[in-house]
């Protein structure tokens, strides 16, 4: 199959550091190259893939501080696309809708998963407006706020099998908060919950310019405690030791959490999750398995002893049986599949001509 990944530009694929989109695309791109399809990823210019890159722009964006809108690169690649699009068979947008207008005549060859919130309310008239433009979903919690979407899937992410090293006993002795410092993912209840039970806590954590002042007035005096270590970003061969070598994750979100990618990083390592219950946290945490899922932060400091007591070989094995690069890119090759089938059933219909419906010639009418 002759498939086109089209990606954001922010980050490349992989990203340097933090990016849950970009190495999404990346662990899905190599696992649908490995498994014998021609892939073809378009994305910026500093990726690496075993796929035929077509580089849109010589960086990714984030990395270019000179750049203050996206949105012409965006509309630079989405030309990119058009131009070869004729040439796939299928072409998977990971961008949100910024392609929706031009792809929308051939939109039986493309699939857009979401990958981002959805419960804002100007994106409801979009997917009516586009109600023939297939989606993917990545939790059943992500779909809630547009029920009426055309959606057609939910394909958890899934990381390499390979990717992280599980560590059945771990040496670290602290617990980890891994993502982004923003007032959503609560980096201020982790560092309470830490400091109540008096483990210590590491935080490797990427601070955007949107969240610098949340960051520098809120977390920041919080920092001051021996036990509470700001690391700041970590990249994947820090993200497996980080990881494998904490008691647990402390997952304290207060949103509604499209997928959650650290969580299965941490059980690729074996690390059992705390985490809140928001978004598709109950999708992703098998309560007891695991981790164990709260709702306050009370709740939160009672379960941390039984969170650490996980088998984390049992952590380990659940994470490969539902979240493995392999199985994400199969559940998306039987998406194109159907697609292809509907689309080629849609071209058999239309090629049918009933003769009894056509117009009589001149000649023949009395």
């Amino acid at each position: 199959m002759k498939i086109a990944q089209v990606a954001p530009l922010m980050e490349s694929v992989p990203p340097k550091a933090y990016g849950g989109t970009e190495r999404v695309v990346s662990y899905l791109t190599e696992e649908l190259v490995g498994l014998g399809h021609d892939v073809t990823l378009f994305a910026s210019g500093d990726s690496m893939t075993s796929a035929t890159l077509v580089r849109c722009g010589p960086t990714s964006l984030r990395r270019e501080p000179a750049i203050r809108d996206v949105i012409p690169y965006y509309m630079l690649m989405l030309d990119r696309v058009r131009a070869r699009a004729d040439s796939f068979d299928i072409i998977h947008f990971h961008i949100d809708q910024f392609h929706f207008p031009v792809f929308r005549h051939m939109a039986r060859r493309t699939v857009t998963t979401l990958h981002g919130r959805q419960d804002l309310p100007d994106l409801k008239p979009l997917y009516l407006g586009f109600g023939d433009m297939p989606l993917v979903s990545i939790s059943e919690a992500q779909r809630s706020p547009i029920e009426n979407a055309n959606f057609i899937a939910t394909v958890p992410h899934g990381l390499p099998i390979d990717l992280h090293r599980p560590i059945a006993h771990p040496r670290g002795g602290y617990l980890a908060f891994l993502g982004r410092i923003a007032p959503e993912k609560r980096p201020d209840r982790a560092i309470a919950i830490a400091r109540a039970l008096g483990i210590p806590l590491k935080i490797a954590a990427k601070v955007d310019a949107v969240d610098e002042a949340y960051f520098r007035e809120k977390i920041v005096p919080l920092l001051g405690h021996p036990d509470i270590e700001f690391i700041g970003e970590i990249n994947d061969r820090d993200k497996s030791k980080f990881l494998g070598e904490a008691l647990a994750l402390l997952f304290p979100i207060e949103w509604p959490e499209p997928f959650g990618l650290v969580m299965i990083e941490a059980m690729a390592c074996g690390t059992p999750v705390l985490a809140f219950r928001q978004g598709s946290v109950p999708e992703i945490v098998d309560n007891g398995v695991t981790g164990f899922i709260v709702d306050s932060e009370e709740e939160g400091l009672a379960a941390i002893p039984r969170v650490i007591a996980l088998d984390r070989r049992a952590v380990r094995r659940r994470f490969e049986q539902r979240f493995s690069a392999t199985c994400m890119a199969e559940n998306y090759l039987g998406v194109y599949r159907t697609l292809l089938m509907s689309q080629r059933d849609a071209e058999l219909v239309a090629s049918r001509v009933d003769p009894l419906m056509l117009p009589l010639a001149p000649e023949l009418i009395p």
